[in-house]
């Protein structure tokens, strides 16, 4: 990158148009209950609220199934995909810019030959997706019960899958920050996959929800929205796992939310 570029981009990042601001109005009705929100300092707050309008400017937001898309709509899913990358680069989120939203949860059929090559046809009921290098689809219904504190959030989920498929293939190991040791992120979190797969086949109740088992992506992606939703949590299933998640996203939800419930 150029030196000018350079200059550029850190212009526009300290002064996007003013067409990528969310008004404080808009973004308080938009946000307001967001208890994943609480303890953000007030700069934080505020740079949220840019990154949001710069995201709600850089894509298309797409209506599926007969949703009506306003702007509270938008600026609510804006505010929870840009969490994230609070402490980031924006560009961690480039190479991709559409975001559809069906009204609930929606049907993928799906089909793959069996060993033996013979064709099997499905339909899964989803409520979020994303396709590498391609749209995110996310259920309203779902976005609607996500930052509530309990340790679910679906724009989350699909955003950790964005910014684990920026190397390729999800596969629950994203590109990591300079200094950051990648033989520690891949034995930490395997040893809490296969922790939580051996608990899971005795028939023990987890507190992380059993879906993250079901493979490394998807440990990746369940335990990033306990690490915003519910950090205590984290801390005390896989406090190893909180650390590299820490690093990663250069953030310590921990240290800024009271513990679930509280």
């Amino acid at each position: 990158m150029s030196l000018h570029s350079l200059f550029r981009r850190l212009r526009d990042w300290r002064n996007p148009p003013e067409r990528a601001l969310v008004s404080p109005s808009l973004w308080h009705s938009a946000v307001a209950d967001l208890a994943v929100l609480d303890g953000l300092r007030e700069a934080e707050t505020e740079r949220l609220r840019r990154l949001a309008g710069r995201f709600l400017h850089d894509r298309y937001f797409e209506p599926a199934g007969g949703l009506v898309l306003d702007d509270a709509i938008r600026t609510r899913i804006a505010a929870l995909a840009c969490l994230p990358i609070l402490e980031l680069d924006y560009d961690w989120y480039d190479g991709w810019r559409t975001v559809i939203v069906y009204p609930g949860e929606f049907v993928r059929p799906r089909s793959e030959f069996d060993p033996i090559g013979v064709m099997h046809e499905w339909e899964d009921v989803l409520t979020g997706e994303s396709w590498e290098r391609g749209p995110v689809i996310l259920s309203w219904a779902d976005v609607e019960a996500s930052g509530r504190r309990d340790g679910y959030n679906v724009v989350i989920h699909e955003m950790a899958h964005k910014l684990d498929m920026r190397n390729g293939g999800p596969d629950g190991f994203p590109p990591l920050h300079k200094g950051m040791n990648r033989r520690a992120w891949t034995e930490r979190f395997t040893a809490a996959f296969e922790d939580l797969n051996a608990r899971l086949d005795r028939g023990e109740p987890t507190a992380i929800d059993p879906y993250a088992a079901e493979e490394p992506a998807e440990f990746f992606a369940v335990l990033s929205e306990y690490f915003f939703e519910r950090p205590e949590l984290v801390t005390v299933e896989y406090p190893a796992v909180y650390e590299l998640l820490a690093q990663f996203y250069r953030q310590d939800p921990a240290s800024r939310l009271p513990a679930f419930g509280r």
